[in-house]
């Protein structure tokens, strides 16, 4: 098996334990954010649990484990959106709970994943309490979700709960600075939310040079040496919600400024913005585009321009104010 992440160990190990002294839960829930490999951990612990020769790891060569490797194995069952962006359907989920009650056909252990578990729609999550309430023998429910609010708390409620705990931005810097030869400021683990993977993949893709731009974009603005709200979209517009969060985060940052908060982590624009808008101006502007980010990720079909250039207006007015 593949050495794990170093973040994933402690989870690995919790599974581990549950394993060893056969105390598995029938329904378990993982909140993992994106960015930390959760998939490896996944395939690390079906192929444990499906090995016919598993002491503390799988072995790698019994039957189990090459129908595993090959991604055929009949125990094991994913239930994931059919198309990006879509739900789980409650044809799916009772697809799963049908299998759930038949018996295994390797005498073993059947794993259903559900992944990512807060895209089920009302009624697959109903569909889907409906047989955590009555487990199946030898059968074991693995939710794994970013967003465990979005859950039936009663779903959560009937789930072993787990979590995978974000590395230090000291730790995910060392382990960043080990796979890439790339310059790594230390601010970089919080515009990436603490995801090791999804820093290192910011960091070789020259996030730190379009960040910078995006910086630099707004203080210009902001300053009045630069009034054009469409150039600024234009800047914005493709990846709009990442770079939204850059921004967020900048203006949080000079709030924290604005306290005298002094940290290597700070984002490096946050002083001289702190000098161009006034801690309640950063306060407001930031929540308003909390709000902004939750609609254009929680809702299709937006005009996400208007929206945007709405609140860049709003921006600016604060700025002049």
């Amino acid at each position: 098996m593949s050495t794990l992440y170093p973040w994933l160990q402690p989870t690995w190990e919790q599974l581990k334990d549950k394993l060893d002294n056969q105390r598995l839960s029938g329904s378990m829930l993982i909140s993992a954010c994106n960015g930390v490999g959760i998939l490896q951990l996944l395939e690390h612990f079906s192929a444990a649990l499906m090995c016919s020769n598993y002491t503390s790891e799988a072995c790698g060569f019994c039957h189990s484990c090459e129908l595993i490797k090959s991604g055929s194995h009949p125990d094991l069952h994913w239930i994931k959106p059919e198309k990006e962006g879509k739900s789980i359907t409650v044809d799916q989920i009772r697809q799963c709970n049908h299998i759930a009650q038949q018996s295994s056909q390797l005498n073993g252990t059947r794993l259903i994943i559900v992944t990512p578990a807060e895209a089920m729609n009302e009624s697959a999550s109903n569909a889907l309490l409906k047989t955590l309430e009555e487990p199946a023998d030898n059968c074991v429910f693995l939710l794994v979700t970013e967003n465990s609010h979005k859950l039936l708390p009663t779903i959560i409620s009937r789930c072993q709960q787990m979590q995978i705990v974000l590395p230090s931005s000291a730790d995910l810097t060392d382990w960043v600075g080990q796979q890439t030869s790339n310059e790594i400021p230390n601010y970089v683990a919080s515009l990436n939310h603490h995801a090791p993977l999804k820093t290192l993949e910011f960091v070789n893709e020259n996030g730190v040079e379009s960040y910078r731009g995006i910086e630099s974009a707004f203080i210009t603005f902001i300053d009045g040496k630069s009034t054009d709200v469409y150039e600024l979209w234009s800047a914005l517009e493709s990846d709009t919600l990442t770079k939204l969060s850059w921004v967020w985060y900048l203006l949080s940052d000079t709030q924290k400024a604005h306290f005298g908060i002094n940290s290597r982590d700070l984002l490096p624009g946050s002083d001289a913005l702190a000098k161009l808008l006034t801690y309640e101006a950063s306060y407001q502007l930031s929540h308003l585009l909390k709000d902004l980010m939750d609609q254009l990720s929680n809702h299709t079909g937006l005009n996400t321009e208007l929206m945007v250039i709405n609140w860049l207006l709003k921006l600016q007015e604060a700025s002049c104010s």
